[in-house]
């Protein structure tokens, strides 16, 4: 879903999507807003005038890139990444604290969750380690 969060997601003067240095993988764009807003250790971390992107791929241990190829890894990530974890109760929706397993057996809490985007209530560009709107990973009914 665009536009659901009323902040911009990123920069657009960088590309927008950009291979992962360890797995080969294109990804998109992610903001060093968010990046900061999920690493350990943020006042240690400088951005630079680059474009950051974000591996969701569960087999990766990176998490953020940059396009100099710069690697943030699982392990210096203080929030759990949901797409990186196959259990049940990794979050899928941050905004709200919807673990996969909750969004797979109720069935309001995606029409909840989508209200609340439309109501722009959420806060996805710093609550998501994506830096996007949750309802794609949804389970599809």
């Amino acid at each position: 879903m665009s536009g659901c969060c009323s902040s911009p997601r990123q920069e657009t003067h960088y590309p927008k999507k950009h291979v992962c240095p360890k797995n080969g993988q294109a990804y998109g764009q992610v903001s060093a807003t968010t990046i900061k807003h999920h690493i350990k250790a943020p006042w240690e971390w400088e951005a630079k005038d680059q474009g950051y992107y974000f591996c969701s791929d569960p087999a990766c241990d990176v998490v953020y890139f940059g396009q100099d190829n710069s690697v943030i890894e699982t392990s210096a990530v203080r929030t759990k990444v949901g797409v990186k974890e196959p259990s049940g109760d990794a979050l899928i929706c941050y905004c709200y604290g919807v673990t996969r397993e909750e969004a797979e057996n109720n069935p309001l809490v995606r029409g909840f969750v989508l209200e609340e985007t439309k109501q722009k209530h959420c806060s996805c560009t710093t609550k998501n380690p994506a830096g996007s709107c949750c309802l794609a990973s949804f389970p599809k009914r």
